[in-house]
């Protein structure tokens, strides 16, 4: 061999041989979605889980605090503490709720409503570039695989 040239040594790509190798090249890809995702929201010095708050906060407007735990299927604690952040960040407020007077609703405000078209446009843009390696019937069938997986049983 030649001293300009180098040896490249591949690592065989084959079918995954059990549902590990399955399992560990999903949470790859999920590694990779999540570091972009931090990557975008950086902008807005928002967090992914405060931009999962914002958006169903956008979708489904003045919602109580439980309401929001239930969506986001976390912790009521942790619900307020995003919240908390939003709400410092000047993107949602607290409000009594007149039925109610233990609880508390929590609404977009105009700022949030802007920050989070803006955050939704930049996300999708940003799927757009990661999955732009796959044509249309892969995207297709990928859609179709992840909402099987994601049914209940």
């Amino acid at each position: 061999m030649r001293e300009n040239q180098r040896r490249c040594y591949r690592i065989p790509v084959s079918e995954p041989d059990d549902d590990g190798d399955l399992a560990d090249l999903f949470w790859g890809v999920a590694r990779q979605l999540r570091h972009g995702a931090k990557d975008t929201l950086e902008r807005w010095n928002v967090t992914p889980g405060q931009a999962r708050a914002l958006g169903v906060l956008t979708r489904h407007g003045l919602v109580r605090l439980s309401v929001l735990s239930e969506h986001l299927r976390i912790a009521p604690r942790s619900t307020t503490e995003v919240v908390d952040a939003l709400e410092e960040a000047g993107l949602v407020e607290r409000q009594p709720d007149p039925h109610d007077r233990r609880a508390t609703l929590v609404a977009v405000t105009d700022r949030g409503a802007a920050v989070a078209t803006q955050i939704q446009a930049a996300r999708r843009d940003a799927a757009n570039r990661f999955f732009g390696a796959l044509g249309a019937a892969d995207r297709a069938h990928l859609v179709r695989i992840l909402r099987r997986l994601g049914d209940p049983p």
